[in-house]
């Protein structure tokens, strides 16, 4: 969260002030932000980042969850085309934004799996999403095969997902344990594969990566509460091999296995 050093952080919300004003002008060149954009901040701290941001943006929603912080953002960023909503992203009505609204936000750890998907899953998502997040986790959101989890086959099945800066713990107040990186998160405009049940997609994923490290078939027929015999014919079928882990698969296995699943009602 953006802010500045004398307010006093609450390690429980995971605040770390961002007061490097580089930084922060990186952060917001990178949502290509221009006057005709409404822009969802989330956890806006004391404004730092929000200061840059009312000078782009036509619109600026600040979501604090903060009680304090959210009373204070608007005497410390005078700005006609801010909004200041004292909330839990998690619970804001994201319905209630005008379509293809862009987000911003330095968030802590513990929000980004959720955060997330709040925003993958919603009916009215954003255009583009710009995090600063934790740069172990940022890696895992964009993670090629090899070193895929359900995290990034959930960001990359909604999203274009991209790496920016690494941004060091030492320009934070206080400085978190460890480095942050920005990621880009841009939607697509077209589904990732056509006529798909989302839902029992993501079944598939979850069962996959339930037990990290068995191979596909122990973890698909455990996941999936079937007899592993059915699961091997079926991966058969998809010239996959039943002895690889999750996290090997691309997007195009998942599908793939998807398909022959849905075709022989395994799922």
């Amino acid at each position: 969260m953006s802010g500045n050093s004398e307010v006093k952080t609450k390690k429980s919300l995971g605040q770390h002030w961002l007061n490097d004003l580089p930084t922060l002008e990186y952060i917001c060149n990178e949502a290509k932000i221009n006057s005709t954009d409404t822009v969802l901040e989330i956890g806006p701290g004391t404004g730092n980042l929000t200061q840059i941001l009312v000078k782009s943006a036509k619109k600026v929603i600040a979501v604090e969850f903060d009680d304090n912080l959210a009373k204070q953002l608007p005497s410390r960023v005078k700005a006609a085309n801010l909004i200041v909503v004292n909330q839990d992203i998690l619970e804001f009505n994201l319905t209630k934004i005008e379509p293809n609204y862009k987000v911003v936000a330095n968030i802590p750890y513990y929000l980004t799996s959720n955060l997330i998907r709040t925003l993958s899953e919603s009916t009215n998502p954003p255009l583009s999403t710009v995090l600063l997040i934790q740069k172990e986790v940022a890696q895992r959101v964009a993670a090629p095969p090899g070193k895929m989890s359900l995290l990034s086959v959930s960001a990359q099945f909604y999203w274009h997902v991209g790496l920016g800066e690494i941004v060091l713990a030492s320009l934070f107040t206080p400085p978190p344990k460890v480095d942050s990186q920005v990621i880009t998160l841009d939607r697509r405009l077209e589904p990732l594969f056509p006529a798909i049940d989302v839902k029992l997609f993501f079944r598939l994923v979850k069962a996959g990566f339930a037990t990290r490290r068995k191979t596909l078939l122990n973890s698909l027929a455990g996941g999936l509460k079937t007899d592993k015999e059915t699961i091997q014919n079926a991966l058969d079928f998809t010239h996959i091999s039943s002895g690889l882990r999750a996290q090997a698969l691309s997007l195009d296995d998942w599908y793939t296995i998807y398909e022959s699943f849905s075709e022989l009602k395994i799922i």
